[in-house]
C-alpha cells in the first residue's frame, strides 16, 4: 500500500512541475490567483499534518514537495505583483 501511495503521490506531485518550470521561464503567474494558492497550500499544510499524525510516509513525503513546489509558486507570483505595482 506505502508504494501505492508514493506512485500516486509522485504523479500528483509532478504534474506541478511543468506550470512551475513554465511559470519561471515565463516570469508570468497570472493564471493563479491568490485564494487558490491559499486553499490549495492549506490543504497540503493539513495532508503533512494527517501524514504526521498518521506515521504515512507516502502523504507525507509527497505533499512534502508539492509543498516546496507551491511555495516557489508562491514566490514567483509575489515578486511579479511587486513588478507590476511598481510600474503602475
Amino acid at each position: 500500500m506505502t508504494f501505492l501511495g508514493l506512485l500516486a503521490g509522485i504523479f500528483t506531485t509532478t504534474s506541478w512541475l511543468p506550470q512551475a518550470v513554465r511559470s519561471w521561464r515565463t516570469r508570468s503567474t497570472r493564471d493563479f490567483s491568490w485564494p487558490y494558492l491559499v486553499v490549495y497550500t492549506t490543504g497540503v499544510v493539513l495532508w503533512i499534518v494527517y501524514g504526521l499524525v498518521r506515521d504515512d510516509l507516502a502523504v507525507l513525503s509527497t505533499n512534502l514537495v508539492t509543498l516546496c513546489l507551491l511555495i516557489f509558486m508562491i514566490s514567483l507570483k509575489l515578486g511579479e505583483d511587486r513588478r507590476r505595482a511598481r510600474s503602475t
